[in-house]
């Protein structure tokens, strides 16, 4: 189909399934393949929740935020950003970072009791909702002049990670009692996803395009070492620490004057 006039064009290559060649037809396939591994984990942590190893549930989803941001990262780099790609990425999200975080929760909270819990169930559904509302409107407002440093509303894997992180540092203490907690952990992040609160994106920073791989690689060694020692602390430190960024980078605004001109061009 010839394209419409007077669209804008990208310099995004869009890898249709009709093209020829095996190399081609991988390099289309190969981001759907992170896609594919982030549903296998989401849907894992669902399973495993249900059998009462919660630590075990929240790692999975922990991988899916990895998958979801390389199968981003790996289609920009072969430059095989497709329609479909995008579209199996939100239903893979919707799986990981939507039902996964939920039931977990659920799963927790219930006990192993079979019995109505009505605020349980509602703060759950709440939940699988914002983020259904959010990754559709993600997919329906792709403005390529919008500022791609920010996010409007939380995005799905950090809102999980509220979640995630809560469930790892707090399970024992909380497990089958103060339902007050459910509506903080899940409605609270997922009212957010819907919100129009804008999160800084890290995009620059894990894009194999960017030209700038120090602050890549200094990112990393810093995850990785805080999780090796200190995970739980790790975790509730990034998880919260983005939650809350809105409200903390304002009140930090005074202190960028301090920082040299060579690393804010980093972090740009």
């Amino acid at each position: 189909m010839p394209p419409v006039s007077g669209r804008r064009t990208t310099t995004v290559e869009f890898v249709r399934g009709s093209m020829r060649g095996g190399r081609r037809r991988a390099r289309a396939w190969l981001p759907s393949l992170f896609t594919l591994a982030n549903m296998a984990c989401g849907f894992a942590a669902i399973l495993v929740s249900f059998r009462g190893e919660y630590r075990l549930a929240c790692l999975l989803v922990g991988l899916s935020v990895v998958f979801d941001i390389a199968d981003g990262a790996v289609a920009r780099l072969v430059g095989a950003v497709s329609p479909f790609g995008l579209q199996f990425d939100s239903l893979a999200d919707l799986v990981s970072f939507g039902l996964a975080p939920s039931l977990v929760v659920f799963a927790l909270f219930s006990d192993g009791r079979d019995q109505w819990d009505p605020l349980g169930w509602l703060a759950c559904f709440v939940w699988v909702a914002c983020a259904a509302i959010r990754l559709a409107r993600f997919n329906t407002t792709i403005d390529p002049t919008a500022d791609k440093r920010y996010f409007t509303g939380l995005p799905s894997p950090g809102a999980a990670g509220v979640v995630l992180a809560s469930v790892f540092a707090f399970a024992d203490a909380m497990q089958g009692r103060d339902r007050l907690w459910v509506l903080l952990v899940l409605v609270v992040p997922g009212l957010l996803m819907i919100s129009n609160v804008r999160y800084r994106s890290f995009r620059s920073l894990v894009s194999p395009k960017s030209g700038k791989p120090y602050s890549l690689v200094a990112a990393a060694v810093v995850v990785v070492v805080g999780f090796s020692t200190v995970p739980v602390v790790t975790g509730c430190v990034l998880a919260y620490g983005y939650l809350l960024s809105p409200l903390v980078m304002p009140l930090l605004s005074p202190l960028e004057r301090l920082v040299p001109d060579r690393v804010k061009e980093v972090l740009s």
